[in-house]
């Protein structure tokens, strides 16, 4: 889809709706808000519910997740106003604290909460069933909400349930809501049964007729028009009934394309021009298409939504400039309804036309086929029959293009329609007065009035001129400012808020229109209001004074004779421009014949009210009734006094006629509000600089009375913290001796539980002491066995010792006499072999003498190797005695060896001889220390008992007084 912005709002909590606002839309589309929810996995959270305020540019939205947000279209931002952790079912917005609005809960609850601080206000329950609507009464003060099974109405001022409607369970609720601007509320059923009923005692008003023709139709979706004189129905078919509830009957059924087989929502789209008569219907069908079409040509506009981007419900803001659709995407798409078709934009078409011939046949009730096409704007007709005839006015090209005015309208034209009817008609009468004004809506320099902000003669308006709508007040408030900062003499004027207050209230949706209206009535209609200022415009008073006197000579004598003034009888009705003496329909028609003719028509309607009530005047004397008469509302038909009004603009002489005195009507200026100073400076001056005085001193008064008063507030806070203080003292005093009558008592608490305590110590102290002496004589007897156990454990340890040493001594000499036998056997056997072996070498060596001498006559080699045999046999004997010599040398060893063994056995001997001395003279020395603590101990006991004989009466043990003699006990060997 071309030029459209999707905006993802995602977790932010403010920011814009679009980026960059485009100058047109192909599909009228603004932008498109979507949801993504943050997290491992992108999710789009579905918008369920959206609701407009009253101004038309701001609109509530609820998500699944139960965020609640605030988009303003005007300022392209959104908003998150609240978390309700769970979806809603129902939104509304127009409460009487603008601020506030109502959401329904899934858990079927209604919470309210304000949209600036995001506060809980209220919560209400009640619903056994999910919340299908909220529906707000025009003043703000009530809700209904509607389930399946009950609709309820709430107080919002309490917040408590008012009234509760049940019905039978085969009969369900389809919707309860009040009827706009009206105490009437309608319910309907789903038997198709409609009830209206009266808000206030719940009395059944009338019941609207079911259809008998044709199938049920199951009525789902309903709408009203903003005047609430047409109401819709539809249901499960494609057909949609449209009824008068001013007739109570059927007007009209239309049925829709054959494509649409179930509607799911109906609502009418307001017009600037149909003065709440709403011409467009749009109509929601199950194929997510929304078409809207006009029903009194039964020809479809345009239509939002597609077969692939289908919309599951949609709003429309009361001024009809935009249209919010929830997607079946769970998306929001904000519509531009100027940019879907021009014909929304187009003015009316020209009230008068010619009539002509035409076979008409007007039923009560027509079925009308709904046909695409581009469709005109409707003119709405009245049932009666109007005689009229055809004018011919003689005027000139010039004159009548004088009379042109903007928009295709012509004055001349339009004071022929006011003096047939008498009054413009309502849906159109801004439209006429804007083009009769000529207003030029000068953006810019009203803009530039109204920044400068308020003006310090209205800043405390509300304390002279309080109103109950603050709406209101702030209106009027911004409007007189504007108009003070435009001229000086405009923050002078004390009756200045009573000559505004009905435009502002008329135009309070509309700062600019109503400015420019009020300016332009002050410089054409007020004129020469302003001469004589501060006093009452006595030229203006004298002008009135004048043709009252050329028409009615008996009524202005009545006034003289009763001392009352032009000031009292016209200055009235002028300076609050009939607000206070008319009703508002008929200051409505009055203000259409003044703005329709010469500026003067304001001054003949004066004398024309004064004539008109000639009777009950002339029959008033006292002055206060007079004043009485011009301040509030009379018996007046105000088309007998508008016809005295142009009779006297007919009848009266022009050197009487106001107009003389007036100039023509003279429209505001394009651009550029004109220069108004048609007043005496110096005065205004000179009032301006006194009440600048006065409020410098006012100021400066309430400075002062603001530091009386804290100084009042210092003195009265000392004198209650002295008061405090010495209350205080006074406390702390009873205080004081209650806690001594306490701590006395305490005190001798205290010394009865210390004597028992005392008590309770000395028997304990005895049972000690008793089980401290069995203690110790049990230890006694204990560490007595223990020294006797050790004692006879040393002696066998003792004795044991000295048997192994004996032994050990034994068997060492034992040992050592075996080895000196060993020693001497060995020695014996070497001697014997070494014998042997010399008598066995000596025998060789003769043997070998002899062989050799007895071979002496062989060769000298023989006799060398013989030389050779013996010497070797010489060394071998000599290596065997060698032999023989080292084992004697090592029998000389062992023997040396013995006797060291012996001289160290000797040693050992001498030194376990040395051990036993030292053991017994270490049991002499144990001897005496186990005496010695024997002795202690006892001293110890005797010191025990002489003080325990001395602290207590009772009697000591029987061995503390044993005068024997201590028996010294038995020490070991």
């Amino acid at each position: 889809m071309l030029n459209m912005q999707v905006t993802d709002i995602g977790s932010r909590e403010d920011g814009k709706i679009w980026h960059r606002k485009l100058a047109s839309t192909k599909y009228g589309v603004l932008a498109t808000v979507i949801r993504n929810a943050s997290g491992r996995q992108t999710k789009t959270v579905r918008f369920l519910q959206v609701a407009f305020d009253t101004t038309g540019e701001s609109f509530l939205a609820g998500d699944h997740h139960g965020n609640i947000y605030v988009f303003d279209i005007s300022r392209n931002r959104f908003k998150l106003v609240q978390k309700t952790g769970q979806a809603c079912t129902a939104l509304a917005f127009n409460l009487r604290r603008t601020t506030e609005y109502l959401v329904a809960l899934a858990d079927y609850s209604i919470k309210c909460f304000d949209k600036d601080t995001r506060q809980l206000v209220s919560w209400m329950r009640g619903h056994e069933g999910a919340v299908s609507s909220l529906s707000i009464h025009s003043s703000g003060s009530y809700a209904i909400s509607t389930s399946s099974d009950t609709a309820q109405l709430w107080n919002l001022d309490t917040f408590q349930r008012k009234r509760k409607l049940n019905v039978r369970q085969s009969v369900g609720i389809q919707k309860v809501f009040f009827l706009p601007h009206s105490n009437t509320i309608l319910s309907c059923f789903s038997d198709d049964s409609i009830f209206a009923w009266e808000s206030d005692t719940l009395f059944c008003k009338y019941q609207l007729p079911v259809p008998q023709d044709g199938p049920r139709i199951h009525y789902r979706t309903y709408a009203v028009t903003q005047d609430g004189k047409t109401f819709a129905a539809a249901g499960r078919s494609n057909l949609v009934h449209l009824w008068c509830l001013d007739s109570r009957q059927l007007l009209r059924v239309i049925q829709m394309p054959p494509k649409v087989k179930t509607v799911r929502y109906l609502d009418f789209l307001a017009d600037s021009f149909d003065g709440g008569s709403n011409q467009t219907l749009g109509v929601l069908s199950q194929d997510g298409v929304m078409r809207f079409i006009n029903i009194q040509s039964c020809k479809q506009l345009f239509e939002i939504g597609s077969h692939e981007d289908a919309i599951t419900s949609a709003s429309i803001c009361p001024k009809g400039h935009h249209i919010v659709a929830v997607m079946d995407s769970g998306a929001l798409k904000i519509y531009d309804v100027r940019s879907l078709t021009p014909e929304i934009s187009k003015p009316p078409q020209p009230l008068l036309k010619q009539v002509t011939k035409g076979n008409i046949n007007v039923g009560l009730c027509s079925k009308m086929k709904v046909h695409t096409g581009a469709g005109q704007r409707p003119v709405k007709t009245s049932g009666r029959r109007i005689q009229s005839k055809v004018l011919h006015p003689a005027v000139s090209a010039l004159d009548d293009k004088e009379n042109d005015l903007p928009n295709g309208l012509n004055k001349k034209r339009l004071q022929a329609l006011l003096r047939s009817f008498g009054e413009y008609p309502a849906k159109y009468r801004m439209f006429i007065w804007r083009s009769l004004l000529h207003l030029p809506e000068n953006h810019a320099a009203f803009s530039s009035l109204t920044d400068k902000g308020l003006h310090s003669a209205y800043m405390c308006l509300q304390e002279r001129y309080p109103i109950k709508s603050q709406k209101l007040q702030r209106g009027l408030q911004r409007v007189l400012s504007a108009l003070a900062h435009w001229a000086a003499v405009f923050g002078e004027t004390d009756y200045l808020p009573l000559l505004a207050f009905p435009f502002v209230k008329l135009f309070q949706n509309n700062p600019l229109i109503c400015f420019e209206v009020v300016a332009t009535v002050i410089v054409n209609w007020c004129q020469h209001w302003f001469e004589y200022f501060p006093n009452p415009p006595l030229n203006v008073l004298s002008l009135a004074e004048n043709v009252l006197a050329h028409h009615d000579k008996e009524l202005l004598q009545h006034f003289v004779a009763c001392g009352v003034t032009s000031q009292l009888y016209v200055w009235p009705l002028l300076e609050t421009l009939f607000s206070e003496v008319l009703m508002r329909e008929e200051w409505l028609k009055l203000f259409d014949n003044v703005f329709s003719n010469h500026p003067s028509f304001l001054l003949m309607a004066v004398v024309a009210y004064v004539i008109c009530c000639r009777a009950p005047l002339l029959l008033c004397t006292d002055k206060k009734d007079f004043e009485y008469f011009f301040h509030h509302r009379n018996s007046l038909d105000i088309g007998a006094m508008l016809k005295e009004t142009y009779r006297l603009m007919d009848s009266t002489p022009q050197d009487v006629h106001p107009s003389s005195a007036l100039s023509d009507f003279e429209p505001l200026t394009q651009g550029q509000y004109p220069i108004f100073n048609k007043y005496p400076t110096f005065i205004v001056e000179y009032q301006s600089q006194e009440r600048e005085r006065i409020r410098q001193q006012e100021v400066e008064y309430l400075r002062e009375r603001q530091e009386v008063q804290q100084l009042h507030a210092e003195a009265v806070r000392q004198q209650a913290e002295f008061e405090a203080w010495y209350k205080q003292q006074e406390l702390l005093l009873q205080g004081e001796e209650q806690r001594r009558r306490i701590l006395q008592e305490e005190e001798s608490k205290l010394a009865q539980q210390r004597a028992r305590l005392a008590a309770m110590k000395r028997e304990l102290k005895v049972k000690e002491l008793n089980l401290i002496d069995s203690a110790r004589r049990r230890f006694l007897k204990h560490q007595q066995d223990q020294r006797r156990i050790q004692l006879k454990r040393l002696d066998d340890e003792i004795q044991r010792k000295m048997a192994l040493r004996d032994q050990e001594t034994a068997a060492a000499v034992q040992d050592i006499e075996v080895r000196q036998m060993e020693l001497d056997a060995q020695r014996q056997l070497f001697e014997q072999q070494l014998a042997k072996e010399q008598e066995r070498v000596s025998q060789e060596v003769r043997a070998e003498v002899d062989t050799r001498r007895r071979r002496a006559e062989l060769d000298d080699c023989t006799f060398q190797n013989l030389i050779q045999t013996d010497e070797d046999i010489s060394q071998k004997s000599k290596k065997v005695l060698e032999e023989s010599l080292a084992e004697v040398g090592q029998m000389e060893v062992d023997a040396d060896w013995q006797a060291e063994v012996i001289k160290r056995l000797e040693k050992v001997e001498e030194r376990h001889e040395k051990q036993r001395e030292r053991l017994v003279n270490l049991s002499k020395q144990t001897c005496a220390k186990e005496d010695e603590i024997v002795q202690l101990m006892l001293e110890v006991e005797g010191k025990q008992i002489v003080r325990r004989k001395r602290d207590s009466d009772l009697p000591a043990h029987p061995e503390a007084f044993c005068t024997s003699p201590r028996v010294r006990p038995p020490t070991f060997p």
